[in-house]
């Protein structure tokens, strides 16, 4: 573990030093508190650090202060002190600080202090990776890997706002898997999971950095396309489709070939209703089906407000 030193003393930063190096860490050294708090607040800043309470210019308490203050990864505080007075401990404790260690330091009170330490930094990445998963998982779908439904539906209401504002447009592509049911009946759900995860791949690779896909429901997925008219939504459709054609699925017990159909709907600058916009792309998509499947369709164009 990567372990901070601040204080004024070089007798006391040497004797820190040498103990700690013999635990098996490594050791960041400072001066005073302005270097402690520089030190703090890099990139890869130590996770733990030791504070003499008394140091010129800024003083342990104020390095505290100061590293509470700032959001990020958590930095646990020893604070090296002479001081013992319940007073005191409450100031520091108020401060920030997580614990004390006395000067003269006694190595074993020093290893105990840096064990419990340890444990409290461990705790603490493994609440953040628990969350970064929970926050994954509530925006994510579980099998493809693609934004779920609520949240490319936000994108979407995001992005007409903007559209509004900028009276520009955009649209929306409601794309879907062609006789995915006879994929499952015949060859088993776990095919079926493994064709979606992998379509769900060749649908991404075939938008642009600024669109958005999410997995709609069952074998649909709902593609938004910022500041794209009724010709640039038919284009990166058919782009889609021609990717989820292009190879056969081969990750599975014999090779799959797929296809997909796809309605495409184009927003005006007057337009807010995002499930109107994704129903006009829906009744696109049962028209593409309805004349052979395996092909692009576009709703028509909105009409302009006469003024």
């Amino acid at each position: 573990m990567k372990i901070l030193i601040a204080d004024d003393d070089a007798i006391s930063r040497r004797l820190l030093r040498a103990a700690l190096v013999s635990f098996g860490h490594e050791v960041v050294e400072v001066s005073n508190g302005a270097g402690a708090v520089a030190a703090l607040a890099t990139p890869d800043a130590p996770a733990l650090a030791i504070l003499d309470w008394m140091m010129p210019d800024i003083d342990g308490l104020a390095v505290c202060r100061t590293v509470r203050q700032n959001p990020g990864r958590y930095i646990y505080t020893i604070l090296l002190t002479g001081r013992d007075a319940p007073a005191d401990m409450i100031e520091a404790l108020d401060a920030g600080a997580d614990d004390f260690l006395t000067k003269p330091f006694n190595i074993g009170e020093l290893r105990g202090r840096l064990k419990a330490g340890e444990r409290v930094l461990v705790l603490q990445d493994d609440l953040l990776r628990s969350q970064q998963v929970l926050r994954h998982e509530a925006t994510h779908d579980r099998l493809t890997g693609l934004w779920n439904r609520g949240r490319v539906l936000d994108e979407l209401a995001r992005e007409l706002r903007r559209n509004r504002r900028e009276l520009g447009s955009l649209a929306v592509i409601i794309a879907d898997v062609d006789h995915f049911k006879q994929i499952n009946d015949s060859h088993g759900h776990a095919v079926g999971d493994t064709v979606l995860h992998h379509i769900g791949q060749r649908v991404s690779s075939a938008l642009r950095a600024t669109d958005s896909v999410g997995r709609y429901g069952g074998e649909e997925f709902l593609i938004v396309l910022p500041r794209a008219d009724g010709q640039g939504g038919h284009d990166v459709a058919e782009r889609v489709r021609a990717a989820v054609e292009a190879e056969p699925i081969i990750d599975t017990p014999f090779e799959l070939r797929v296809t997909m159909s796809l309605g495409v709907a184009c927003s005006g600058p007057a337009t807010t209703d995002g499930a109107a916009l994704v129903e006009a792309a829906d009744q696109a998509l049962y028209r593409a089906k309805a004349n052979g499947r395996n092909r692009v369709e576009m709703a028509p164009e909105p009409q302009t407000p006469k003024e």
